[in-house]
């Protein structure tokens, strides 16, 4: 007579397997994914008044800053970049974001790096709010902080409505520009 409660080594696999690619596939929700991600805003907010203290008064006078700690971008050929931040006003957080790039042409290597968007004006602030995904020009504003530069809130800075400032690289890539990467509004997740 056959027991129809044995396990067999077959179905213990298959069990197991579908188990492990479930726990896998964590979409963030119950892992407090916002408070991490907040943290790592925080951190890349201090790294950039601690490293660039002349970009202070331009954090200050912002009518909003959208942090994006880690961009990861990578590229042989064809290449692209992701990363989620979250948008401040007066030092809160009132929305998450991530960015995405794509591009083509002479390109190899990775690297990391993190960067900002400063809004100086509601108008521009605004516009990137109400945008169902805000792509960045190619003639944006770069205040390039470098040691020894002092970035700061002068003449130039201050009639940009918006002025990305891209710091603290590290990999085996050549430059790093925000132009042609898209922000879409996003719940956090885990990465």
């Amino acid at each position: 007579m056959l027991d129809d409660n044995r396990i067999s080594r077959r179905s213990l696999f298959v069990g197991g397997a579908a188990a492990a690619l479930l726990a896998g596939c964590a979409n963030g929700v119950g892992e407090n994914a916002a408070a991490r991600l907040d943290g790592r805003v925080n951190t890349t907010r201090d790294y950039l008044l601690q490293t660039y203290p002349g970009a202070a008064g331009l954090i200050q006078g912002a009518k909003g800053v959208l942090y994006m700690p880690l961009m990861t971008e990578a590229g042989f050929g064809i290449g692209g970049a992701y990363g989620q931040g979250a948008l401040r006003i007066n030092n809160a957080t009132v929305d998450y974001y991530s960015a995405t790039q794509a591009s083509v042409g002479f390109q190899i290597g990775a690297q990391q790096y993190a960067h900002v968007l400063i809004f100086q004006t509601d108008q521009a602030l605004a516009n990137f709010r109400s945008a169902p995904g805000w792509v960045a020009e190619a003639g944006a504003y770069y205040a390039l902080p470098a040691r020894g530069l002092a970035v700061g809130a002068d003449t130039i800075t201050a009639q940009q409505p918006v002025v990305a400032m891209i710091f603290g690289q590290s990999g085996l890539m050549a430059g790093a520009s925000i132009a042609g990467t898209k922000y879409t509004r996003v719940i956090p997740s885990t990465f």
